[in-house]
Formats: structure tokens, sequence, C-alpha cells
């Protein structure tokens, strides 16, 4: 079937050609098998340690489709990818102090040497055959997940990058379809950004859209599918007004884009739905120009998506503090707990404002949203940050045949394919 694009996935092919984020003991391997002037036709298999939700099949496969193969003459290769490392520090350093002269120079340098160490590349994509899953698809422990045949030679080396590719895309997609499963169908938001290093970002976004993520907190996070990260007002902003969150609000109505939905963080002053009121009522006023009065039991026209419009607030009370409209029973008053929603939901109706949205945040994972959507507790919404990067999925490859005879570690064997798609990046 046909598959992604490989080119979105922004693969850094000399590295991984030249085995600079592979473990030793795999480039080793083939290294042996390459001097000993052996050929063999092996059968891998790919399965996770966990039930899990598969994601970063796309990206493996891209590796495989863009490294299979080898170099007809590796020690010239080696030289020239030591040099093209060197060209892309000299380039890094040219660009940090903004030499751009010595930036061209750099660059030329190293798509110079790029031109001589692909003219040695024989590439062996066609003499491999794949089978796999998509991304998405569920597989339970042990499941076999994708398989690889041909010469080891050509793409044994890559086992660490592929594994790695879909070990951290899947542990980020079984978490999100964790938290996706509990909220029941309400809108999730990817916010574990801030948590872990932005090399990442692109790849955990992508595993959280295909786990049935709603949105994502970086463009980062949106690349691989072409969209645009989702955020609310921030407590930096609201800093920056001296605190006062209305101010905030106001100021980024005015200045950002008017398809962007206005969420406005309201717990700056550890008063969720006081501050949501108080914005409401001068957003308000500000808007029709009429005062908002007791009587006013309509805030229709200022809820809603886009500009001059509240779409929802943002509840994001520590964990450490009980909202001051919370009742004190113990550690379940604090954060933003049931109670704090569902007064709030109860206050919003009353004044006029029920298609006012909610969203909460601040240490919600898969239990905590499944006990939230058990007691019925009316959010709109759920932001999910570092729960969804502690869970880890382990993957393995084996090899099951060789030459077309069983041979596969004690405890393992072939297991059952019948899932599986063949995979090819052209229609047929």
């Amino acid at each position: 079937m046909p598959r992604f694009d490989p080119s979105l996935f922004k693969i850094p092919i000399d590295r991984i050609r030249a085995g600079y984020y592979s473990d030793k003991y795999f480039t080793r391997y083939v290294d042996v098998l390459r001097r000993e002037g052996v050929s063999h036709h092996a059968l891998y298999q790919v399965f996770p340690r966990s039930e899990a939700c598969i994601v970063g099949i796309e990206e493996a496969l891209a590796i495989l489709q863009s490294c299979t193969g080898y170099y007809n003459e590796p020690d010239k290769a080696a030289d020239i990818f030591s040099d093209i490392l060197d060209a892309e520090r000299k380039l890094q350093k040219a660009l940090y102090i903004r030499d751009y002269h010595a930036a061209d120079g750099a660059t030329k340098e190293k798509w110079s040497l790029r031109d001589r160490l692909n003219a040695l590349w024989v590439d062996k994509w066609d003499s491999i055959r794949v089978l796999a899953l998509t991304d998405g698809d569920m597989a339970k422990d042990a499941e076999i997940i994708m398989t690889i045949e041909g010469d080891p030679v050509y793409f044994g080396s890559l086992e660490t990058v592929f594994l790695g590719v879909i070990s951290r895309a899947s542990s980020t997609a079984t978490a999100v379809k964790k938290v996706v499963n509990a909220s029941r169908g309400k809108p999730v938001v990817l916010f574990s950004a801030r948590f872990d290093h932005y090399w990442v970002q692109a790849t955990d976004g992508y595993a959280a859209f295909k786990a049935g993520a709603f949105g994502v907190s970086t463009d980062a996070n949106a690349d691989y599918w072409g969209s645009k990260g989702l955020g609310t007002i921030p407590h930096a902003l609201i800093a920056c007004y001296m605190g006062d969150t209305y101010r905030a609000a106001e100021a980024f109505d005015r200045w950002i884009e008017p398809e962007v939905n206005r969420i406005v963080l309201v717990d700056w002053d550890n008063d969720c739905i006081g501050t949501t009121k108080e914005v409401l009522k001068r957003f308000y006023e500000n808007t029709t120009g009429k005062t908002l009065s007791p009587a006013t039991k309509d805030l229709s026209t200022i809820i809603g998506p886009g500009r001059h419009k509240i779409w929802g607030v943002r509840f994001d009370t520590s964990g450490s503090l009980r909202d001051r409209s919370v009742t004190p029973h113990d550690e379940r008053s604090l954060g933003v707990s049931p109670e704090l929603v569902w007064k709030a939901r109860m206050e919003f109706d009353r004044i006029g404002a029920e298609k006012l949205k909610i969203m909460v945040s601040g240490g919600f994972n898969a239990d905590r949203i499944n006990l939230y959507e058990r007691l019925e507790v009316p959010v709109d919404v759920y932001g999910v940050g570092s729960s969804l990067l502690r869970e880890k999925v382990d993957f393995t490859a084996d090899i099951v045949r060789m030459d077309g005879i069983p041979c596969a570690k004690y405890g393992r064997g072939q297991g059952d394919y019948t899932r599986l798609k063949e995979v090819h990046y052209k229609e047929e």
C-alpha cells in the first residue's frame, strides 16, 4: 500500500547511513558480514513488549527507504562523512555568529562533500521486503508490527534507529490513546512540549495526532501534518499586565489572528469563578458599550469562536492550592477539583454564559480523567502535559529465519503476520 511521503520526516540521511546514531554492536555486526563477503537472506520481526498504540512506522519506513544499502568504498565514505561533520560544525558556528560569508562557504563545502558521498552509495531499498501495520493501529503485547526480509548487510545497522523511532512515538501515542479513551470523546490537547527536548516535538505531536488528540501546543508538534499549535493566554502575559487578567485578554484579542479561539487562563488570583465573571463583565461592557447588570441573562454575544469573543476559560490551579470557591475538605479540594468545575459550570450557566467552554489542566492523566468522566464533571476540554511522557513501550527486533531456515533465539519464533501489509512508496 502507498505510505507517507518519506521526505516529511527530515531524516538526517548521511548520519544514519554512516551509523552515527546506531549502537556500535550493530555497525560492527554489519561490518563483519561485509568483510567476510557473505550474503544471507534474513527475516526480522519487530514487536512491542506491552500493548501499544503503534506510531513511528511511517518514519521507520522512511529511514529504511532512504538508508537501506551500503557504500561501495566504505573507508573513503567514512573520511568524507567526517569532513561533512566538520563542514556542518563550521556552518553552525557561522550562523550562530551571523557570519553569512563563512556560512555560504561552509554550505557549498558541505554540499560538494555530500555529492561525493552520495556517488558512493548503493541503494538497496528495492532488495528488501517490508510488511507493517499502519500508524495509529493498536497492537497486543508481543504482536508482530513489522517484518523486514533481505540481506542484513543492507539494513542491519539501522536497528537502533528504527526501533528508537517506533518506541518513542508509540510510547507517546499509547499514553495519549489512554487519555483520549478516558475523556469519552471530549477534546484532549497535548501540553507536553515544555517537559522534553525540542528535538522530539514533531514526533510527539504526530504520535498524539495519530492517537486521537484534538490539538497540540507548538507548531513543531503539528509539523508532520501541516497544522499549527493551539494555546491559551499564559500566566506570563497576565504578569505583564500586573496581574490584570482582563487587560491581558483584551490585548490578546486585539492583536492575535481572528481565527484563533480566545481561551483565558483564569487562576491568577486563585479565584477561577470570580476572575471569569470579572473578565466577562468587562469584556461585555467594552465590546457592546452596555452596562452588565444583574438583569442581563444572555452573554452569548461575547462567547464563541474568533475575535471579540471568549471561546473558553482554562483552570490550571496548582495541586498545592485550594481555589477560594472550593469548600475545604481534604486533598481532593486542592488543584482543579471536581467541585471547582461543578460550581463554575453552575455559576456560568446562571449568568447566561452557558456556551462558555471550560478547559482544565494541571496534573491530569488517564486515571484522573476517567474519574472526572465517571463523576460527570462538566469539563469541555482536557489539557494534558508531562504525564504523557511517562509511558514507556519497548520494542524488540529479532531474526527468526535465516536463508529460509528457522533460526531464532530460544523462546522466540516466527509470529503471526496476517495483519501486516506490504509496503510500497509508489502506486502499483
